[in-house]
């Protein structure tokens, strides 16, 4: 059985704050302050370049992609790790678009709009007379034709929660020779993640949300072994050729997932995530998932009983939801505020979503009651009309 009080007891969680913002940005490991150190200290200040080879620093990106694997039922040497989420997405669909002649990439309206852009700017450019399908999240199984090539899906909807079905999605797919791109930004050490037994072909992931990397931490690719050597780069960068020393004129893809490498490691940040991941060695993911269903169940029921006015965003059924519970409210920008100067953290979506990550490994049952506690106070009080509470900050 997984300790959650060992693993809470591994984070930086200020006295008085309730945090359940872990679906947008994990808090501090006590580690990543000791592991930042070492790698200024011991490895930048005193190997400078030699860290490259004494401290392994190149080999990051796949050490710290095998561990992310663990945790999204992928095999060793399917992941790795560095550059951005909205790059990882790029790559990804790059190389499923270039695995099929049809014209149609499908997503729905509950994906990310950053997924969407790079979607948008890259059959732009590069998709001749591809184009992007968008339709409903309940929608998207019925829409999966003969003229979709790719299916481009984030498996946790960022507002709501809702969770597709990413092996029934997936097989309907292949059924219909259709090539599948998962984004895990909100599934990712939310729940169990089998990406290996669902047959997905391609998935990215962030590191700073549920993983607890920081913000800004690299994000992740998988790539299926089916695919790996011969899966299209785009983005050809140096640390994806075959031999990136022998410095070659002409690009020569590396075998495996390791082509998909872009730029230099981003060493700090991989340290501050390997901290991170060591939180991760003794967690049980069905453990990790039975107590998000607990601690969200008893969320909604508290929540649900003594505010009549807020309706439930997320699917009622656990299993149709990863690990957030999401209110819709037509002040529920002022709610979030107002619960932030009480010490609960939780964030806004527009237009009026109110949006509460559960994360086991830190929130406990107390911080949930408590939580309810005050969303009830400030609903009772409408202090969500106070002025300073109404006024839009730059991140909501």
């Amino acid at each position: 059985m997984t300790d959650f009080d060992a693993t809470r007891a591994r984070f930086v969680l200020p006295d008085g704050q309730i945090y359940l913002d872990g679906n947008s940005l994990g808090p501090l490991p006590f580690g990543a302050e000791a592991a930042m150190r070492r790698v200024l200290e011991d490895e930048w200040g005193r190997m400078a370049i030699g860290g490259w080879n004494r401290a392994d620093w190149m080999g990051l990106p796949d050490t710290l992609g095998d561990r992310i694997g663990r945790l999204v039922g992928a095999g060793p040497g399917d992941t790795t790790v560095g550059d951005t989420l909205s790059i990882r997405l790029f790559q990804a669909l790059a190389a499923a678009v270039a695995m099929t002649d049809r014209k149609v990439v499908l997503t729905d309206s509950g994906n990310f709009p950053s997924d969407i852009y790079m979607a948008q700017g890259f059959l732009k450019h590069f998709g001749r007379d591809r184009s992007l399908r968008i339709v409903a999240p309940e929608e998207v199984e019925a829409a999966l034709t003969e003229e979709v090539g790719v299916l481009m899906l984030t498996q946790v909807d960022y507002r709501t929660g809702r969770r597709h079905d990413m092996a029934a999605l997936t097989a309907r797919a292949h059924e219909m020779g259709i090539v599948t791109v998962w984004d895990l930004a909100h599934s990712a050490g939310a729940f169990e993640v089998d990406l290996a037994g669902a047959g997905a072909d391609f998935a990215v992931g962030c590191t700073y949300k549920y993983l607890n990397g920081g913000p800004g931490s690299p994000a992740f690719i998988y790539v299926a072994p089916r695919h790996a050597d011969r899966a299209e780069t785009v983005l050809n960068g140096w640390l994806g050729h075959a031999a990136p020393f022998a410095f070659e004129q002409d690009y020569r893809p590396a075998p495996g997932v390791a082509r998909m490498r872009v730029g230099t490691p981003a060493i700090l940040q991989m340290r501050v995530l390997e901290a991170a991941l060591d939180i991760w060695d003794g967690v049980s993911m069905s453990d990790l998932r039975a107590r998000s269903v607990a601690l969200s169940e008893r969320f909604i029921a508290a929540v649900l009983d003594r505010n009549p006015a807020l309706t439930l965003a997320s699917p009622r059924a656990p299993e149709d939801r990863g690990s957030q519970v999401s209110f819709r409210f037509e002040h529920a920008y002022g709610v979030i505020q107002a619960l932030i100067a009480r010490g609960v953290v939780g964030d806004f979506r527009a237009p009026d979503i109110m949006r509460f990550g559960i994360a086991p490994l830190y929130n406990t049952g107390d911080e949930i009651d408590a939580a309810a506690d005050h969303i009830a106070e400030v609903m009772a009080t409408q202090a969500y009309l106070n002025p300073e509470y109404r006024m839009k900050q730059r991140v909501t």
